[in-house]
């Protein structure tokens, strides 16, 4: 096996804290950084990373290219060699070979600002993949579904991500493909039909679009790596850092990292955990997974996640070994975390730890009840609370009673009433007329962060309570209800079922994010305020005077 850490010297190859030596890249891992990573410079994925890793969890070996590489013309050159010095680190830890026929190392390239911005930047997972290295995936694991399966996805990331391809026609090829084999979902599509499904993809980029995936690894490394470096200028990430006052951050960092399957078999999956409920604060672990799929399928809210009882019940040694290691990052931090996981073949990997985004409600119990046991001092506590207003804290709930419409999932709290609103443009007409307005929508991407800004509540067809949406929801004090089956959505007639009823564009629809229900018509609500925790923050205030 030929790899780059064989044609590089041992110069070149990583031998502890590189820092001095290359400012512009870390390493996470055996034989990596032993200094921590400054979220300045490397962003805070990947300082979360190195923390984890020393804490003695199970994370993949990495690398990080730093934020001074970000929006740089001149970095492109030096970016190339960094990228060589760091897939070289890569195939020493794991014995693989990026582009390899036998042993294929294949990567995620992930963003990392120095601000946690979810779902707002890009990602691009199973970089690596082509002809060649799909057979050796093959060999390797002896699982033709997984080699097929992470070619048609990196196909599928590579020309939305990189290429920019609109996401619509590429949906539509796997419709068809889905229909042909008379199945509703792409995890019950056979290798044979993933193969085809990846040419299908590949003559739909060429021919319609004139875009061609590089058959090299380094290749697609090198475009990944600049379009996640792009994405830090894209509207929605531009729209995010001015409504959550974070315009002074100076770029993303880039971080590659050795990829773990999630889509290997039916013991494996991926998924986020919440130490805490961020919707409401109550303490106790949290979480949405998908078996048999990767990250992605998670945070995009574009499938229907289960709960951590699904895991405890099929593998409760997983499901153990995630409470316990959420459980130590949590006590760490001093602090509620926002995980992601993934297993493979029941080995259990940690992605990704931050401080989790909270509602107001939540961040106010969340608080008090760490200063109560001992993780935070008051003045600690009152720290966590600034910029929340705490006039804004008490949960709403509707008067009175009325015929529940549908049911969906509740993902972010309180009671509201609105106008519907089918997208952005629609949510800001309406929203100008003075009413509230409720986005709906089959489910909501990080791009509608606009609309949902505009909006007082959002209701999905599909996605999950730990959705990179249903995050940013929770964040902007937004109602929120996901995975609400029984809503059908007519855009052409700009008109939406909802079990038996029917609503227009406009129409006043009611949600509940406690309960998860959806009402039609508009509905009056009170406000119940913890003035417990509240006179609590008030004798915090008085002490620390």
């Amino acid at each position: 096996m030929t790899t780059l850490s064989a044609r590089l010297s041992d110069a070149d190859e990583p031998h502890g804290s590189h820092r001095a030596a290359s400012p512009l890249i870390g390493f996470i891992g055996p034989g990596g950084d032993t200094q921590p990573l400054s979220a300045h410079a490397f962003g805070s994925k990947a300082a979360q990373l190195w923390r984890m890793n020393a804490l003695g969890l199970n994370v993949p070996p990495a690398f990080v290219l730093s934020t001074a590489l970000c929006g740089k013309p001149h970095a492109e050159k030096r970016i190339g060699s960094l990228l060589e010095q760091g897939i070289a680190y890569l195939e020493r830890v794991t014995a693989r070979g990026f582009g390899d026929r036998r042993r294929p190392l294949l990567v995620s390239v992930r963003s990392g600002a120095e601000k946690s911005m979810p779902g707002m930047l890009e990602t691009v997972l199973d970089v690596g993949m082509t002809a060649a290295t799909t057979r050796g995936l093959m060999r390797l694991y002896g699982n033709p579904r997984l080699a097929a399966d992470c070619r048609r996805r990196f196909i599928e990331g590579y020309c939305e991500v990189v290429a920019g391809l609109p996401r619509g026609p590429f949906e539509d090829v796997l419709r068809a493909v889905q229909t042909a084999e008379d199945v509703t979902s792409d995890r019950e599509l056979d290798p044979e039909a993933l193969d085809r499904l990846a040419g299908l993809y590949l003559d739909l980029a060429r021919d319609r679009f004139g875009t061609a995936i590089p058959e090299e690894p380094m290749d697609q490394l090198r475009a990944a790596a600049e379009a996640v470096f792009r994405s830090w200028d894209a509207p929605k990430a531009q729209d995010y850092r001015r409504l959550n006052h974070l315009e002074n951050l100076s770029g993303t960092a880039v971080t590659v990292q050795a990829m773990v399957f999630g889509n290997a078999s039916a013991r494996s999956g991926s998924g986020v955990a919440f130490s805490r409920d961020p919707a409401t604060g109550a303490n106790g672990l949290y979480a949405d997974m998908l078996f048999e799929a990767q990250g992605e399928d998670v945070v995009s809210g574009r499938r229907q996640p289960v709960g951590l009882g699904r895991l405890e019940a099929l593998l409760p040694d997983v499901a153990t070994q995630l409470a316990a290691g959420v459980g130590a990052l949590e006590a760490a931090y001093r602090d509620v975390q926002d995980v992601e996981f993934t297993f493979e073949d029941g080995r259990l990997f940690f992605l990704q730890t931050r401080s989790a985004k909270r509602t107001p409600r939540a961040a106010l119990k969340i608080a008090v009840d760490l200063v109560a046991q001992g993780m935070r001092t008051e003045a600690e506590g009152l720290a966590l609370l600034d910029g929340i207003d705490l006039s804004q804290v008490g949960t709403t709930r509707f008067t009175g009673t009325a015929e529940v419409a549908a049911r969906g999932v509740a993902a972010s709290p309180g009671t509201v009433s609105g106008r519907v609103a089918f997208d952005g443009e629609a949510a800001k007409r309406l929203s100008e007329g003075g009413d509230p307005v409720i986005l709906v929508r089959p489910d909501v991407a990080t791009d509608d962060i606009a609309g949902m800004a505009l909006a007082a509540g959002v209701l999905t067809r599909v996605g999950g309570r730990t959705a990179h949406a249903a995050v940013v929801a929770r964040q902007l004090g937004r109602v929120c209800v996901v995975g609400c089956a029984p809503l059908a959505i007519d855009l052409d007639s700009r008109s939406a079922r909802l079990g038996r009823a029917q609503v227009q564009e406009g129409d006043w629809l009611s949600l509940d994010g406690d309960e998860g229900t959806v009402f039609v018509g508009r509905r009056e609500s009170v406000v119940d305020r913890p003035e417990a925790e509240l006179d609590t923050v008030a004798g915090w205030m008085a002490r620390t005077r």
